[in-house]
């Protein structure tokens, strides 16, 4: 896998990872919208570690900056 995420990239899927969490662990959002922002918010974080995006592929995306 080829990294195609950006450390801006990044930071905005973490900051939304954790606002997620602080919803639905304050019960601000339950139910089955509140499992899925837990879920999409694990995705989130799981994508900011590895740097790599799935959904960018077909869509050509790359927001690292490239060496020269």
């Amino acid at each position: 896998m080829k990294k195609n995420m950006g450390t801006i990239d990044k930071t905005i899927r973490l900051i939304v990872a954790i606002v997620f969490a602080v919803l639905y662990f304050t019960n601000t959002v339950t139910g089955i919208l509140g499992i899925v922002l837990v879920v999409l918010g694990a995705v989130f974080v799981l994508t900011s570690l590895i740097s790599f995006c799935p959904l960018y592929l077909p869509f050509g995306i790359n927001t690292c900056k490239t060496k020269k």
